[in-house]
C-alpha cells in the first residue's frame, strides 16, 4: 500500500491467460489472494471473532431444535483450526459446485485459505447447518430474518426521508444532477451492513449529508455513468427503439435495499431505462444479503406505510414488477467463492444483454477484483477488462483491498483515518467500460 508509482510491467504471456481472465492477470506476478494468516488483519478478526459472534446470534434470535444448535455449535467450534472439509448438503443445488471449487484447500485450516473462499464457506456451513435445503424444521428457514426485519423498521424514518427528497427530482427524461445524487445516495446506502453492524448496532457509520459526504469518496466516476446513461438513453431512443436496461448485483436487503429501489425507481418512472433486473441470493448469507423474499418484503413495508410518498413509490414498483419492468433473479453464483471472471456462460451472456451493470457492496467489488492484493494504484478499468459491458460499483470500503487510487492518496488517508480500509465510513464510484464493445 506504500508504492505510489506502477512499475514497468512484461509483455503479458498469452499461454498463462485463462478465457475471460483479465489481461492483467498474464504478467509474470499476479497479486496472491488475501488471507487472514496476518494477526492484525481485519480478515483474521473476522475468521476470529466476528463469524463466531454471527453464529451465536442465530441462537438468540430463531427457534431452533438442539440438532441445528449442535450443528452450529460445531462449526463454532471448527472456526479457525479445523480443517476444511466438503460441504455435506445431500441434495442441494449447488452442493456439487461447491466441492469441485474445495480440493485445493481441503485439509488447511480457515486463516491458511483465501479469504474470501473462507467468508463465502462459513456462510455455506450456516446454510448446511441449518438444513436450508432439506427437508424438516430448518427447511427454508432464514436465520438472519429477524435482524433484516429489525433493520428495515428502524430505517422507517429515513425511508419517509428519502422519499420525500427524491419525490421533487422525478422528471421525464431525468436530469444529470439528479442522477449523480441517487448515485451517492444508493453508494451511502452500503453502510446498512448488517454482518458489519447489527440493526441495532450504534457504531454504525452514516453519511446523511451528501455535500459532506464527498469529501469521503475515494474515487468519484458518479459523474461518468449519469453521462454514460443519459447519452445510451437518447441513442437508444433515435436509434434502436428499445430502451435501456440497466442490472443491478444487489447487497444487503434493509434501507441499501430501499435505496436499491429508489435508484430503479428513478430510472424507470423518468424513463431513463425501459428495464432494470436486480441479481440476489438464492439464500440466506452474509446476514443481510437480499434474496428475492426480501426485495418482495420491502416492498410490502412500503405498501403498508402511512406516508404517502413512501406508499406511492411501492406501488409504483409493484407495477413495474407485475410488467416486468423490474425483474428479479437469483444465481448460485452469487453465493460462490469464485472471482467474477469464471462467472458461468449463461449468467455472462444475461449480464451482456444490460447496457450497464451496478455493482453493489463490498463482497460484490472483491468478486470483481477476485479479492486479490492488487496495488491500490491499479486502474479499475484495467481490472474490469474482462467484464461484457460497462459497469460501475458502488462500495463503502470494510475490507483491506482497492484499486484505482491515485499516487500518495492511500498514506494520506491512512494519516487521516488508520481504519480505512474496514471501518465504512470511505467510499468508491468506480466505472470501466470494455474496450472492445462501443458501448
Amino acid at each position: 500500500m506504500t508504492a505510489d508509482r506502477c512499475p514497468v510491467r512484461p509483455q503479458p504471456n498469452p499461454n498463462f491467460l485463462m478465457p475471460n481472465m483479465p489481461l492483467i492477470m498474464s504478467y509474470s506476478r499476479p497479486p496472491l489472494p488475501m488471507t487472514a494468516l496476518d494477526p492484525k488483519s481485519w480478515a483474521n478478526a473476522s475468521i476470529t471473532h466476528r463469524w463466531p459472534e454471527i453464529a451465536r446470534r442465530i441462537f438468540s434470535e430463531n427457534k431452533l431444535t438442539p440438532a441445528i444448535m449442535d450443528r452450529i455449535e460445531v462449526l463454532i467450534a471448527d472456526i479457525p483450526n479445523a480443517p476444511i472439509r466438503e460441504i455435506c448438503d445431500p441434495g442441494a443445488p449447488d452442493e456439487v459446485v461447491w466441492n469441485q471449487s474445495l480440493p485445493p484447500y481441503l485439509g488447511k485450516n480457515w486463516l491458511e485459505v483465501p479469504w474470501f473462499f473462507a467468508e463465502h464457506y462459513f456462510y455455506r456451513r450456516v446454510i448446511e447447518a441449518i438444513g436450508y435445503f432439506q427437508p424438516g424444521d430448518g427447511c427454508k428457514l432464514d436465520p438472519f430474518l429477524f435482524q433484516k426485519q429489525h433493520g428495515l423498521e428502524l430505517s422507517r424514518a429515513a425511508i419517509r426521508d428519502l422519499a420525500q427528497r427524491v419525490a421533487g427530482w422525478m422528471h421525464p427524461g431525468g436530469d444529470r444532477e439528479s442522477l449523480i445524487r441517487l448515485l451517492y445516495l444508493d453508494l451511502w446506502g452500503n453502510q446498512a451492513d448488517l454482518s458489519m453492524w447489527p440493526a441495532d448496532g450504534a457504531s454504525k457509520p452514516g453519511h446523511a449529508d451528501l455535500d459532506q459526504a464527498r469529501e469521503f469518496l475515494l474515487a468519484d466516476q458518479a459523474a461518468d455513468v449519469a453521462d454514460y446513461l443519459l447519452q445510451q438513453q437518447t441513442t437508444e431512443i433515435f436509434e434502436n427503439l428499445r430502451g435501456l436496461r440497466v442490472d443491478f448485483v444487489i447487497d444487503n436487503a434493509g434501507f441499501e435495499l430501499v435505496s436499491d429501489l429508489v435508484l430503479a425507481d428513478y430510472l424507470l418512472s423518468t424513463g431513463i431505462a425501459a428495464q432494470v433486473r436486480f441479481h440476489v441470493k438464492p439464500h440466506p448469507t452474509y446476514v443481510s444479503d437480499a434474496m428475492i423474499k426480501d426485495v418482495r418484503a420491502t416492498l410490502d413495508f412500503f405498501r403498508a406505510d402511512a406516508d404517502l410518498q413512501v406508499n406511492a413509490l411501492g406501488s409504483r414498483l409493484a407495477g413495474f414488477w407485475e410488467q416486468d419492468q423490474l425483474q428479479v433473479r437469483k444465481n448460485f453464483f452469487w453465493t460462490s467463492p469464485l472471482p467474477g471472471w469464471e462467472m458461468p456462460i449463461p449468467l455472462r451472456e444475461e449480464l451482456s444483454a444490460a447496457d450497464l451493470v451496478i455493482s453493489k457492496g463490498d463482497a460484490n467489488y472483491r468478486r470483481l477484483l477476485g479479492d486479490l492484493n492488487w496495488p491500490c494504484f491499479t486502474l479499475f478499468s484495467e481490472i474490469l477488462d474482462y467484464f461484457p459491458i460497462p459497469a460501475v460499483a458502488l462500495r463503502t470500503v470494510k475490507a483491506e483491498i482497492i484499486c484505482g487510487l491515485k499516487p500518495g492518496q492511500a498514506e494520506q488517508v491512512t494519516a487521516q483515518d488508520p481504519g480505512w480500509m474496514v471501518n465504512g465510513r470511505w467510499g468508491v464510484v468506480q466505472f470501466a467500460r470494455p474496450l472492445t464493445t462501443d458501448r
